[in-house]
């Protein structure tokens, strides 16, 4: 082994990156960073690449990631990985010393009143200051905010602070310590002290309080508290005890959105007659702490699991009757939505033979979505190369050739603005080892929605999915398992899931012409047609140059949808669908 190659091995040994291989190529081993505190500890999550010159590293859960090269002695950014620029923190503001600034004694007093002992006052460091009871934020054992409360329930906050969750630290330690990932999301510093009074450290609250109204926006300043504690979404439970109030349920439906509901746990205070407990320090005023223990022990599933009542579905039905409900969003063509409309929520299937356009037309809904709803995407689409996809998109994006040719082409400088919308509001899903099952997918895609608030998850096509079924598995079965889980993902995250699969036996009709497959069609099983939410067909007519698109199945006619076809045709120098309006009108019926 020449010399140089030996001390690149011990650059990355320095760096934690043990390989049983050192020679050229592709390899998956623990990260140094992140394995040891998880509970899946031997995952093979580091992604390592050994050239003649580098080793390079990627963690595929805790993102660190860097590498060593030949002839240096400082780690030097992953070259291949290209990553969201981290978020900077505001500088933390000086710690103040409980020295100079105590509790008085009339917060003591008050603390008492509302049942918070001054040992709970000690453990949280509250002080008085300017006869305002301060609240100190603490991240990674730094105050980074201060959070102030009047006589008269004023709040403020320092001026440019950096946004964290309230007890945050506190929580770290309760997982790193217990080994289970459950967190209580409250909406306020008291309730957060109320519940540790309950014997709850894992309890925590955002700085800004509960909104008027669930709007589900990724970029909501509220919830920029996020970006400083990404690994809470690793949690396995979320228990929300958000206020009995109008903005308190807001708030719930928003941490439901973005936790996912197939975890979530939601806190019911006591009500007496017309009187209903608000939150969890009122209810430890009223009560005693074996009540609030027993609100968060008994926290109810969202939703719950088996039989259900009318009245368990009252926030629901209220929330459609407020318009705050998702509603079906334009697919960004006027004829098209009137047989077809997008649904959070919903499974959709999309069919057609093969090479009549249907991933290409798929690309332009999802691209009118990005433009004109801000939505981003996650796409596992193995059949097409990464690259090739994006310059796909990029057409598109641009309208505009991608490639030399009789029309002028993309300009660099619409190239990089291309690249850089499309980073905004896509990632792709791959896997460089065996071949994914469902459930690798919808992992990433969870992981998308939590970090990078997608709404929609292409699968492209459905026969790149492992295949690998229980032996007892028919291929019907197998396949009524893999839409029932997307199915479910997609409601339980308020997702649109589209599923790209290919009919199978198909047959010419007495004129040559192979006609729009039904969805009975489609390869493997009926399932297809009896579970899908939507399902459309793409068909291609090569001599006039037109695409069909037939909605074969709309499960609420009505609410997003008709039964119809619409017609377009595919702009060559613009690489963009137009529809045949007059055509499309025609084709329309209910």
């Amino acid at each position: 082994m020449m010399n140089n190659e030996k001390t690149l091995i011990e650059k990355a040994m320095d760096n934690g990156i043990f390989l049983n291989s050192y020679s050229i190529g592709d390899y998956r081993t623990r990260c140094p960073q992140c394995s040891p505190t998880r509970r899946k500890k031997h995952d093979p999550c580091l992604s390592v690449t050994v050239t003649h010159e580098s080793i390079l590293w990627m963690c595929h859960h805790c993102e660190w990631n860097g590498g060593v090269k030949e002839n240096a002695h400082l780690p030097i950014r992953q070259p291949r990985v290209v990553k969201e620029e981290p978020v900077e923190l505001a500088p933390p503001i000086p710690i103040v010393s409980n020295a100079n600034h105590d509790l008085s004694q009339g917060s003591i007093t008050w603390l008492h009143n509302r049942k918070i002992s001054q040992a709970t006052a000690e453990t949280f460091k509250l002080f008085t200051k300017d006869h305002k009871l301060c609240f100190p934020y603490y991240l990674d054992g730094d105050i980074v905010n201060i959070k102030s409360r009047t006589k008269d329930k004023r709040f403020l906050q320092e001026k440019n602070a950096t946004k964290c969750l309230y007890n945050i630290d506190m929580l770290k330690k309760h997982w790193d310590s217990v080994g289970t990932k459950s967190v209580i999301f409250v909406e306020g510093e008291m309730d957060v002290l109320a519940l540790y009074e309950a014997g709850y450290k894992n309890v925590v609250s955002l700085p800004d309080g509960a909104p008027q109204t669930a709007k589900f926006h990724k970029d909501d300043k509220r919830f920029k508290a996020f970006e400083h504690s990404k690994w809470i979404f690793d949690a396995d439970e979320v228990i929300v005890a958000t206020d009995a109030d109008e903005n308190g349920k807001a708030l719930r439906l928003e941490l439901i959105h973005r936790f996912g509901k197939d975890i979530c746990k939601v806190v019911n205070f006591p009500r007496i007659d017309d009187w209903q407990c608000k939150d969890a320090n009122e209810c430890l005023i009223h009560y005693d702490t074996q009540i609030l223990q027993e609100c968060i022990q008994y926290a109810e599933e969202f939703p719950v699991h088996g039989l259900h009542g009318v009245k368990e579905y009252h926030d629901s039905i209220q929330n459609i009757y407020d318009g705050n409900e998702q509603r079906a969003l334009s697919t960004g063509f006027k004829e098209l939505d009137k047989i077809y409309k997008i649904m959070p929520g919903t499974f959709n299937l999309i069919t057609g033979i093969p090479n009549h356009g249907k991933s290409n037309f798929l690309d332009q809904i999802l691209l009118n979505l990005a433009e004109n709803e801000g939505w981003n995407f996650a796409l596992f689409s193995p059949e097409h190369s990464t690259p090739n996809h994006i310059r796909r998109l990029l057409e598109k994006r641009c309208r505009k050739p991608f490639d030399i040719g009789l029309h002028a082409r993309i300009s660099q400088d619409e190239l990089n603005e291309g690249i850089q919308f499309l980073d905004d509001h896509f990632r792709f899903i791959e896997s460089t080892e065996d071949i994914p099952n469902i459930e690798y997918i919808l992992k990433k895609a969870k992981l998308a929605k939590q970090r990078f608030g997608i709404k929609g998850l292409v699968i492209d096509p459905f026969n790149q999915i492992s295949p690998d079924r229980d032996y007892a598995k028919r291929e019907d079965e197998h396949i009524r398992d893999i839409i029932a889980k997307c199915q479910q993902f997609a409601r339980n995250h308020q997702m649109v899931v589209w599923m790209v699969a290919h009919p199978h036996k198909l047959q010419r009709n007495d004129s040559g012409v192979i006609p729009p497959p039904d969805l009975y069609q489609v390869s493997g099983s009926a399932h297809w047609a009896n579970m899908s939410d939507v399902a459309l067909v793409v068909h291609r007519d090569f001599e006039d140059n037109s695409t069909q698109i037939i909605t074969r199945k709309i499960r609420e006619q009505g609410v997003y949808g008709h039964i119809g076809q619409v017609y377009f045709n595919f702009n060559n120098v613009k690489k963009v669908y137009e529809e045949e309006v007059e055509s499309s009108k025609d084709g329309y019926y209910v």
